[in-house]
C-alpha cells in the first residue's frame, strides 16, 4: 500500500473502521481494537532549512497515548475495623474483624481487680492452713485470718507470677478490701481481709447455698448439651463451676449426694441420669423461650412466622456498618432452619452443604444455650474450648464467634490481652445484667467495695499501726521510703476533705479500714 507524503503531517494511523488520524505515537503493535501504526511522516527535509523541527513527544506519552483508558476503579471496600460489608454476595463472610464495644471492656477492667482479690484471697488461705480442704473458709471465717506479708508475697511470686512489689501496692491501693498491720507480737507485717471484703464473700456463699437446686438444673441441662451419651468430664466442670455458680466442693455436696440424678464413673466422667422429677421443658433451650416471648409482645400485623420462628435476637455492637447485601445474607441466616442443640444429630447425614449451614448454626445454638446457663453470661474463651467436641462447634472457635457479633461479643481486656471472654450481647443492656439473681448481686457487692476510692478509708490509723512494714512492702528502706511518701503524701489532702465531709461517711470508713484487727479493740 502506497501512501504519499504531506509535509504538514508527522504520524499517521490507520483504524479498523478506516479513518485516519495524525496522534503523536511511535512504531507499536497493539491489541486488534487498537490503531495500528501504518506509516510515519516527519518533515525533517522541509523547504524551509530555518524552520524548526518538531518536538518528539517523550516515550512513556507515547505508549500511553496508545493505550485504552482503566476500567473505573471501584470504591475500596472498607476495612473490617469499620465491619462493612462490601461483598455483593448474600451469604455471610467467612472472617470478621471485632468491633470494640466498649461497655463491654469496662466489665472486664473491672474484673481483672476481681480476678486479682480472688487470687490473693485463695492465696492467703492457703498460707494460713496449707493442709485445710478446699472451701474449709468459705463461711466467713477468713476474714479471722492473717498471715505475714512476707509468706504471701513469696506465694504470689511463685504461684501468680506477680513482680516482687505487686502483691503490697495492690493491697495499700484497696485499703477497703485488704488490711495491713504490724503484728503487736510477732513485729511483723501482717495481712488479712477487711470486715467488709469478708461480708462481701459471705454473701456471695450463702447465695450460692441457697441458689443449690438451681444449679443442679444447670448442670443436668449443660450434660444434656452433650449428646448422645450424656457425660462430661469431671474436670472440665469443675473450670467452670465459678460461672455456674457451683460450691467448691460440687463433686461432693452436689454430683456425689444426688445419685438420681448423676453418675461418677471411674475414670471421672459425670453422666446424665433421667429422673421422673424432671420438668417437661428441661430440654427447651433459652433461645426459643426468648424467642416465644419477643414474638408476642413485639407482634406485627401481618408479620410472617417464618421470619421469627428460627431467628436469634441481634444487637451488632456500635460503628458496625450494615450493608445492603450483609442485612440480607443475616436476613437469609435467620430464616434457616436448625435442630436443636438438645437433638441428637448423630444419625444424620451431614455431607450436603445445606446440613452443613444447618449444623453452624445449631453449634450457634448451642453456645448460646450454654452461656444462658451461666451465672453471668459470660465465660471465658479457653473455657468454652473444652466444649466444643460436645457443642460440635469448629476448631477456630474464635473465628467461628466472630462471624455472629450481633449475637455474641469477644473481649480481650485482661491479662495483656491473653485471655478473651465471650458475652452474650442479649443480655446484658449498657453494660448491666438485665435479669439479675442473688450470685451475681453479691458479686456486685464485691466489685463495689474494690472501685471505692481510697479517700474514703481512714487509711491514717492504718498506716501509722504498719511501723515498719513499709520497707518490707517497699523491698528495702529506700523503697519504703518512696512507698510511705507516695501513700502518706497524699494523707493531708485526704484529711482535709475527709473533714469536709459527714459523720456518717467517717464512720463507715472507720470500718473500711479494718483498724479493729484481730489483736488490736
Amino acid at each position: 500500500m502506497a501512501h504519499s507524503r504531506s509535509p504538514g503531517t508527522e504520524w499517521g494511523y490507520l483504524f479498523p473502521n478506516g479513518d485516519v488520524s495524525c496522534t503523536p505515537t511511535s512504531w507499536l503493535w497493539v491489541g486488534p481494537n487498537q490503531p495500528i501504526v501504518l506509516f510515519q511522516i516527519s518533515p525533517y527535509e522541509s523547504a524551509d532549512p530555518t524552520q524548526p523541527k518538531p518536538r518528539k513527544a517523550p516515550m512513556l506519552r507515547r505508549i500511553a497515548a496508545l493505550r485504552s483508558p482503566p476500567p473505573p476503579r471501584t470504591a475500596a471496600p472498607v476495612g473490617e475495623a469499620g465491619a462493612s460489608y462490601s461483598s455483593k454476595s448474600t451469604s455471610l463472610p467467612l472472617k470478621q474483624k471485632r468491633v470494640r464495644d466498649h461497655a463491654f471492656d469496662g466489665i472486664m477492667e473491672v474484673q481483672k481487680r476481681v480476678r486479682r482479690f480472688l487470687a490473693l484471697h485463695a492465696l492467703l488461705l492457703y498460707a494460713a492452713s496449707p493442709t485445710a480442704p478446699s472451701g474449709a473458709f468459705s463461711s466467713g471465717a477468713s476474714g479471722a485470718v492473717s498471715v505475714p506479708f512476707s509468706r504471701l508475697g513469696a506465694l504470689s511470686r511463685r504461684q501468680l507470677r506477680l513482680a516482687p512489689l505487686d502483691a503490697g501496692h495492690f493491697m495499700l491501693r484497696h485499703p477497703h478490701a485488704f488490711h495491713l498491720f504490724l503484728h503487736p507480737v510477732h513485729r511483723i507485717l501482717h495481712a488479712r481481709l477487711t470486715p467488709r471484703a469478708d461480708a462481701a464473700l459471705r454473701l456471695e456463699a450463702d447465695a450460692i447455698t441457697s441458689l443449690r437446686p438451681a444449679a443442679i438444673l444447670r448442670l443436668r441441662k449443660l450434660l444434656l448439651l452433650a449428646p448422645p451419651h450424656h457425660r462430661l468430664r469431671l474436670e472440665h466442670i469443675r473450670l467452670l463451676r465459678r460461672d455456674f455458680g457451683l460450691p467448691d466442693d460440687f463433686a461432693d455436696s452436689i454430683i456425689l449426694s444426688n445419685p438420681t440424678l448423676f453418675c461418677l464413673t471411674p475414670d471421672q466422667f459425670v453422666e446424665f441420669v433421667p429422673s421422673p422429677t424432671d420438668p417437661p421443658d428441661l430440654t427447651v433451650a433459652a433461645v426459643e423461650r426468648s424467642r416465644e416471648r419477643h414474638y408476642r409482645e413485639h407482634r406485627a400485623p401481618g408479620a410472617g412466622e417464618e421470619d421469627a420462628r428460627f431467628a436469634f435476637p441481634t444487637r451488632f455492637p456500635p460503628g458496625f456498618k450494615i450493608g445492603k447485601y450483609f442485612r440480607i445474607a443475616v436476613w437469609k441466616w435467620q430464616r434457616l432452619p436448625y435442630a436443636s442443640p438438645y437433638a441428637d444429630v448423630s444419625g444424620h447425614d451431614l455431607r450436603p452443604l445445606e446440613a452443613k449451614r444447618r449444623m453452624e448454626k445449631r453449634a450457634v445454638a448451642a453456645v448460646h444455650e450454654l452461656l444462658s446457663l451461666t451465672v453471668e453470661k459470660r465465660t471465658t474463651l479457653e473455657r468454652l474450648a473444652l466444649f466444643r467436641d460436645a457443642l460440635g462447634v469448629p476448631k477456630k472457635i474464635k473465628e467461628f464467634l466472630l462471624k455472629y457479633q450481633g449475637i455474641f461479643y469477644i473481649s480481650t481486656r485482661g491479662n495483656q490481652g491473653k485471655l478473651h471472654t465471650v458475652f452474650l450481647r442479649e443480655a446484658y443492656y449498657k453494660g448491666e445484667l438485665v435479669e439479675t439473681n442473688e450470685i451475681s448481686a453479691a458479686r456486685r457487692k464485691l466489685e463495689e467495695l474494690l472501685l471505692m476510692s481510697r479517700e474514703k478509708a481512714n487509711l491514717d490509723r492504718m498506716f501509722t499501726s504498719m511501723g515498719r512494714g513499709w520497707d518490707e512492702l517497699g523491698g528495702g528502706r529506700r523503697g519504703g521510703a518512696e512507698l510511705r511518701e507516695k501513700f502518706l503524701g497524699d494523707a493531708s489532702g485526704r484529711k482535709r476533705k475527709i473533714g469536709a465531709e459527714d459523720d456518717d461517711d467517717g464512720a463507715n470508713s472507720g470500718e473500711d479500714s479494718g483498724v479493729e484487727s484481730l489483736y488490736i479493740k
